[in-house]
This record gives structure tokens, C-alpha cells and sequence, in this order.
């Protein structure tokens, strides 16, 4: 007996020793992701900046030296900067100082809906500073002191999170983490350019769609950045308040650039945001060759395509690059299309591209692309915004309002389109690419001197009008659906009837009744809606896999 119990309380102290030595390792780790994440701001020589102080010429406008920022009357507001990056930075911050406080309330908010649990949010917390600790050693001195220059305008109340610059430089790789955490589904777009015979002036036009969504109160408040650097090509982005790299751009040499999330392997560890080498390449590259050659010098962390128009060769070709491999995609015609998929020799062959061909709605919506091109003939702005707008399915087909496998998925943080040698640019206006496009002309913006007086400065003769499906029963009815749909996410009462004849051929209008009433236990009255969902065009094979599981549930319960 006495040697029995000796044995338990050997036992005891081994496990005693081992749950202690796991608490130091704990410990350990969360210390040295604590100190490896933080991040020192660069060390500035001269901070005359910090004195600046913005002057209110108007409501809605400001003036910091020739710098400025405005609202239009399209909703979108307009933000020129210029100078050293430093400079440019702070003039940034203080300039849109309330936009930048807000975009990280609306962020921090809508991050905590996706993820209600706290545990996982203090996951993330550590899994985003271990990721990013390395994270400045990938982004060149010039662009970290212009992002500390904008975060010292940053709110204080998230400093729990880190500090001002550790956030804002973070959030610079939000794209790559959405999209690397892809569940989270917060990365898909679309994008296409046509040029000689298939332009109708033989001109290169650009359009694309940028549906990286967080929420609907994150793209309320869109800037057109026009930025003039000390050094670089002078160029324009349409961006968010806080955030200097680019996802949709054009600089005054007539070259584009935006960017398409591709299928990618969870990352090991801390590269270039995918912004902020787009950022250089509209900043320093004035032709495709040029861009290529600063994409590939820069070391990312996930897979992604960069369709690069240029006026100077009048044509458009993709940069896929994953964190290994890099290749130029010339498509040898006159027309360019791209998805959220790689179209190269050296790229469309990896086993990460295969799986998103068969099971992304990728494929679907490049066809659709390719078909609306086909069938409209040689291109034109109007052409292309109409494309960039367009719900249906293959042959026209009715695939519900919404549907990802759409070219307009209806969650569009906006829609943009270039004429490269003209200087000309339009963006879309709310909601979504279904309100007006405002134009600008480069030559124009950049001969500014200042903004003297509270004026549009949009190239208002060249605006295209809303779409008219604004008018429609049909938009009244998505409108209903999607309250319906945040209903749900809020744990409210719906009525199921109601959020299928709102939106009656989308296949995910009949999986959140479904869920709804699953959640419910009320099982065999969901069982219908599962059935129903498979009749429709579901948009990936992770959603078709979630019905088709649920239905095999109800039957065995």
C-alpha cells in the first residue's frame, strides 16, 4: 500500500513538473511574440512636420500647406499629398485624422463580428504579431516612415492591441491575412483590359472590381488619393482612411496596376504586404518590364496577380507571383482576363491552382468574363463599366443577386476604370459599382496648385450614370434580403418564406433558412431548403460539401 501511494505521488510531482515547465514555455512563447512583434518606428531627423496645422477653408475640406482633402458631392472624398515620406504621412494623418479613426472603429468592430470569440481574437492577437515579426524588414524606409507619419493620428483606445504604428503598419497586410485565412472569404476579384482591335479607339482600357469586404460601413467612406513624391512618378489609388499601399492605382506615366488574391499556402512568416509592392511599382515602374522587375525583387507571403496596364507598350500583362515563383503572362492577344487564378505556364500547373479551379467560383466568372467580352464587341468605358456590373450567370442565366461566381458579387468595396494614355480614370460611387462613376483627369488634378477654394475637381462632363437596376423592384428586394441575412448573424427572428422569395434563385438563400431553422432543431423543416439549395448554382465546393453534410445530419438524426 505504502509503495503504491509513493508511486502516485511520484506520478503527482511528474505531472506537476511537466504542467509547470508547460506554463514557462507558455509564458516563454507569449513574451517573445510580445517583444518579436513589437515594431520601433523609424528614427526621423527632422519632425517639423509634427507642428503642421490643417486650415478649414470649407465643412468638408482642409488645406495643410499645397496639400489638401475634401468631400465631393459624389460622396467619395479626394486627398492630394506630396513632399518627403514623412512629410507626406502626417499631412496624410492630420488631413483625414477623423476618417482615420473612424476606418479603424468600423474595422476593429466588424473584425470582432467575423470573429466573436474573444479566445480566438487573443489568438489572433499573438497568431498576427508572431506572423508580421519580422514585418519591417520587408517594407523599405520610405514607406515606413510615411505609414508612421499617418499613424500618429491613429486613435489611442486600441493601443491594447499595440501601438499606433505597430497597428497601422499591420493593417497594411490585412489583404494577405484575409486571404490567407481564407474562410474568412474576404478576398475575390475580378479584372480585364482590352487594346487595339478589341477597343473600339484601339486605346488600352483597364477595369476591374475590388471585392475585398468588411463590412458595409468600411467602404462608406472610399479616398481617391492623388500623391505627388519627392521621389517616383506622381500617381493616383482609391483607398481607405490610414492605408498608403495600393490595390487599384494609375500613375501619370499611364501605367495600372491592381491586384487578384490567388489560391496560397498558410504563410510561415513575415514578407512584403502585396499593397505595399504594388505601391512601389505605381510609384517607380513606367512600363510592364519595369514592374515585373520590382515585383520580383520583393519577397511575398502569399500567392496574388498583378494586372499591370501600360501605355507606353498600349497593353496590359500579369505578374503571378507566389512566395517561391514569379512569372509574366502575356496573353498574346488583345484582350486580357483574370480572375482569382493563375493563367502562366510556370504557375497555372501548381497543385494549390488546380484545387482552386475545381473548387473556387474562379473559373466560372473568368468564363462569364470572357463570354460578355466576346458578345459586346470592341470595348469602351461605358462597355466596360456595364461588364464590371453585370449579375447573371453563363448564357445569361439567373444565378440569384449576390452569387460570387457573378462578375458583380454586390460586395464590391468599388469598382474602377482606366484609359492609360489619356491620364483618365472612373471610379464608382455607392453602393457598390451600381452608383455613378466619377471621372478625373490626371493632367488636370496634378496642375493644380493648391486647393484655394472648396471646388469639384472631378471631370464632370465624362461622369457615367447610376445603373438602373436601382430602380427596380428587384434592388428593393436584395436590400430586404441582406437585413434579413444580418438578422440572422444577430441571433433575431426571420421569416424564412420572406429571405427566399427576396432573393429566390440564390442557392445561399435557401442555406441560411436552412441553418436557421437547423439551428433551430427543427430539422425536417430545414431539410427542403438543403434540397433546394443543390438545385442552384452554388458558388464553391467548400459550400456544396456544408449542404451536403447537413442533409446526411438530418437524415441520421
Amino acid at each position: 500500500m505504502k509503495k503504491r501511494s509513493s508511486g502516485w505521488r511520484r506520478l503527482g510531482k511528474i505531472v506537476l513538473w511537466t504542467i509547470g515547465v508547460l506554463l514557462i514555455l507558455i509564458i516563454a512563447l507569449c513574451i517573445y511574440v510580445v517583444r518579436a512583434g513589437k515594431m520601433d518606428p523609424p528614427v526621423i531627423a527632422d519632425k517639423t512636420p509634427l507642428q503642421w496645422e490643417r486650415t478649414q477653408i470649407s465643412p468638408t475640406a482642409y488645406t495643410l500647406g499645397n496639400s489638401w482633402f475634401r468631400k465631393s458631392q459624389s460622396g467619395l472624398f479626394e486627398l492630394y499629398v506630396e513632399g518627403k515620406p514623412f512629410e507626406r504621412g502626417v499631412a496624410y494623418g492630420k488631413l483625414s485624422a477623423e476618417l482615420v479613426k473612424r476606418q479603424e472603429d468600423v474595422f476593429t468592430a466588424q473584425f470582432k463580428k467575423m470573429v466573436p470569440s474573444e479566445s480566438y481574437l487573443k489568438f489572433l492577437k499573438y497568431f498576427i504579431g508572431f506572423f508580421n515579426r519580422h514585418l519591417l524588414d520587408h517594407v523599405v524606409e520610405e514607406y515606413q516612415q510615411e505609414i508612421y507619419g499617418v499613424s500618429l493620428s491613429a486613435s489611442d483606445q486600441y493601443d491594447f492591441i499595440g501601438t499606433n504604428f505597430q497597428r497601422i503598419m499591420n493593417y497594411h497586410a490585412a489583404h494577405d491575412i484575409g486571404h490567407a485565412l481564407q474562410s474568412m472569404a474576404l478576398v475575390g476579384c475580378t479584372s480585364f483590359g482590352t487594346w487595339n482591335g478589341r477597343s473600339a479607339d484601339s486605346n488600352l482600357i483597364i477595369g476591374r472590381n475590388f471585392d475585398f469586404y468588411v463590412g458595409d460601413e468600411f467602404a462608406e467612406d472610399k479616398i481617391i488619393a492623388f500623391y505627388r513624391p519627392e521621389q517616383g512618378h506622381k500617381f493616383m489609388m482609391v483607398t481607405w482612411a490610414g492605408f498608403t499601399g495600393v490595390v487599384s492605382g494609375m500613375n501619370d506615366q499611364g501605367l495600372t496596376v491592381t491586384i487578384n488574391a490567388a489560391k496560397t499556402d498558410y504563410p510561415t512568416g513575415s514578407a512584403t504586404p502585396v499593397s505595399l509592392v504594388a505601391r512601389e511599382i505605381l510609384q517607380y515602374a513606367g512600363n510592364i518590364q519595369q514592374a515585373y522587375a520590382i515585383a520580383k525583387k520583393r519577397k511575398m507571403f502569399v500567392a496574388e496577380s498583378f494586372l499591370i496596364g501600360s501605355a507606353a507598350d498600349n497593353r496590359a500583362a500579369l505578374i503571378e507571383k507566389t512566395p517561391d515563383t514569379i512569372a509574366l503572362y502575356d496573353p498574346k492577344g488583345d484582350e486580357i482576363t483574370c480572375a482569382n487564378h493563375f493563367q502562366s505556364p510556370e504557375l497555372s500547373k501548381l497543385e494549390s491552382n488546380g484545387i482552386q479551379m475545381k473548387e473556387s467560383a474562379s473559373p466560372y466568372r473568368y468564363k462569364r468574363l470572357a463570354e460578355l467580352l466576346q458578345r459586346n464587341g470592341p470595348n469602351t468605358v461605358e462597355k466596360t463599366i456595364g461588364i464590371l456590373r453585370d449579375q447573371r450567370g453563363l448564357n445569361d442565366s439567373n444565378i440569384g443577386m449576390g452569387n460570387e461566381k457573378a462578375v458583380n458579387q454586390l460586395i464590391a468595396h468599388h469598382a474602377i476604370v482606366f484609359e492609360p494614355k489619356q491620364l483618365k480614370v472612373w471610379v464608382s460611387t455607392a453602393p457598390w459599382q451600381l452608383g455613378e462613376f466619377v471621372a478625373y483627369d490626371l493632367n488636370k488634378v496634378f496642375a493644380m496648385k493648391g486647393l484655394q477654394t472648396d471646388h469639384e475637381i472631378c471631370d464632370s462632363a465624362n461622369i457615367v450614370p447610376a445603373d438602373t437596376f436601382l430602380l427596380t423592384p428587384d434592388y428593393k428586394r436584395f436590400v430586404d434580403f441582406r437585413r434579413l441575412k444580418a438578422d440572422i448573424s444577430d441571433g433575431k427572428e426571420i421569416d424564412v418564406k420572406r429571405l427566399i422569395a427576396d432573393n429566390p434563385e440564390y442557392y445561399h438563400a435557401y442555406v441560411l433558412a436552412g441553418d436557421y431553422l437547423y439551428k433551430r432543431k427543427q430539422y425536417q423543416a430545414a431539410l427542403p431548403y438543403y434540397q433546394q439549395a443543390l438545385t442552384k448554382v452554388i458558388a464553391t465546393k467548400a459550400e456544396e460539401d456544408h449542404i451536403r453534410k447537413q442533409i446526411e445530419s438530418i437524415h441520421k438524426k
